[in-house]
């Protein structure tokens, strides 16, 4: 088997292409680094690498070792990094937050499933509103958020609920009573707009510009928060698409929800800053996955 050293120095060495840059990489000197690779071209058989006065470059069989290697060894690393991980255990706080009611449900069973395989980790849950769910995430007041699809800048999965769209008319619009409409009504009445401070793939996917034969959409009021948006299509300003678990969650007598039958799905579930990449944050997202594994889609 290959020992340590050698691997180290081979690969660095592949990388950096200069014995003297290498040597400061590992704080040996050249001499050493020139005899670790000369013992491994004499157990490999062969020129691992080119070298000249000037240059140092990797021959055919040099790169193939290092080729092979790399894979190898990122392996070796995380399968270290899951080993210290499980013996220091997840301790100390996560603070994670729902946006809107019907994501608390499948939240605290990922919350449940975390605290049962993490019970030294506290876990903190909190709603957020459209107005402070992306600045919430960027200041570090909460580690994970539970929430809809597209969510831009942000790493995210896996999905938790998934839901068909529904229109939201207020009962007394001409659509109020159809069994379904098309995607294509919009061009025809003014669409609720969400708050500015909304991500812009997600205001694309929930209110776009164009309905998919491309007819311009009129935009209507923006609400602050999805209640004041559903009392915006209540008073007549215009329709509003959404989840259909806006029916159980959001009832209101002033307002009918109409399915639309050609738009696709709403997917939600855990997002989070890519930066905020914890122990915790990781094993949170891995809880989200085996719930999300043994869930029927909602």
């Amino acid at each position: 088997m290959l020992e340590r050293v050698e691997v180290e120095t081979f690969l660095t060495l592949a990388e950096e292409l200069h014995f003297g840059r290498t040597a400061e990489r590992l704080c040996v000197t050249t001499g050493r680094v020139s005899q670790v690779i000369k013992k491994l071209e004499r157990r490999v058989g062969g020129s691992l690498f080119e070298r000249t006065s000037r240059t140092v470059r990797l021959t055919k069989t040099g790169r193939q070792l290092a080729d092979d290697l790399v894979p190898l060894v990122a392996g070796m690393e995380e399968a270290l990094r899951r080993a210290t991980e499980a013996s220091r255990g997840v301790s100390g706080q996560l603070r994670v937050a729902f946006l809107g009611e019907w994501t608390a449900p499948p939240l605290l069973k990922v919350v449940g499933l975390f605290s049962e395989r993490h019970p030294d980790c506290e876990v903190e849950v909190r709603e957020v509103q459209l107005s402070n769910s992306r600045a919430s995430l960027l200041d570090g007041s909460i580690d994970v958020l539970v929430a809809s699809y597209p969510f831009d800048g942000m790493a995210c999965g896996p999905v938790l609920l998934t839901e068909r769209r529904v229109l939201a008319v207020a009962a007394g619009h001409p659509l109020a009573g159809e069994e379904s409409v098309s995607l294509e009504v919009l061009a025809e009445h003014p669409v609720v707009q969400y708050p500015e401070v909304t991500s812009v793939r997600f205001k694309r996917d929930r209110t776009p510009d164009h309905t998919p034969s491309g007819r311009p959409i009129p935009k209507g009021p923006s609400g602050g928060s999805f209640s004041e948006m559903l009392t915006l299509v209540a008073l007549g300003k215009g329709v509003l698409p959404v989840g259909e678990h806006s029916r159980r969650y959001y009832p209101r007598p002033d307002v009918a929800y109409v399915p639309l039958h050609d738009a696709g799905p709403i997917e939600r579930g855990p997002v989070w800053l890519e930066g905020n990449d914890t122990q915790s944050v990781r094993a949170f997202v891995r809880a989200a996955a085996d719930i999300a594994a043994t869930s029927q889609p909602a």
